[in-house]
């Protein structure tokens, strides 16, 4: 190594500087070409980030339109029997408000929201609401004897509980003196 400098700086000492030159434009063409690829893949991390943000805020905007969709031909429905109400007889009037009922439970039942129904279950406070206590002598306490509003889930999430005339025991011989 000490003759090779030795030579460079006795003898030719331009073929080591244009060697030294090549390799620094060589290293300055990968630190260009390196640098190019890191800008664009920071613009593409840019591009992906700002395309999620753009698709979080469009299911935020129009996470209820399938549904709502679903729900015009209730409206539409609705709004049929009001203008011709008058003119029907009750039996026509009738049918119309249950083929409504079905649409409606068709849009439901497309978006997983299920009735809750609890007669006859055992008292769950997680899924029902009590709005009345009532002696019943031939059924457990604790028993729901009737659902006076029904309840809803969403997809196992609780939307409203079932509100319940629950069964309570009858009065022991102490109550009774």
């Amino acid at each position: 190594m000490g003759e090779a400098m030795e030579n460079s700086v006795a003898g030719e000492p331009g073929a080591d500087s244009e060697a030294l030159r090549a390799a620094l434009a060589q290293a300055e063409e990968s630190a260009r070409q390196q640098r190019e690829q890191y800008l664009r893949g920071a613009a593409e991390l840019d591009n992906v980030r700002k395309r999620a943000q753009r698709d979080i805020e469009s299911a935020h905007r129009y996470a209820l339109e399938r549904f709502a969709t679903e729900l015009l031909p209730v409206l539409d429905s609705l709004e049929l029997g009001v203008r011709n109400g008058a003119a029907s007889d009750p039996q026509s009037l009738i049918a119309g408000q249950q083929a409504t009922l079905k649409l409606l439970e068709h849009a439901f039942e497309k978006f997983s929201i299920t009735r809750i129904d609890p007669s006859g279950e055992r008292f769950d406070p997680s899924l029902h609401e009590a709005v009345l206590m009532q002696e019943a002598p031939n059924t457990a306490p604790d028993t729901v004897l009737q659902v006076v509003q029904a309840g809803y889930d969403l997809n196992g999430r609780l939307l409203r509980p079932a509100r319940v005339v629950v069964a309570k025991a009858p009065p022991g011989p102490a109550a009774k003196a």
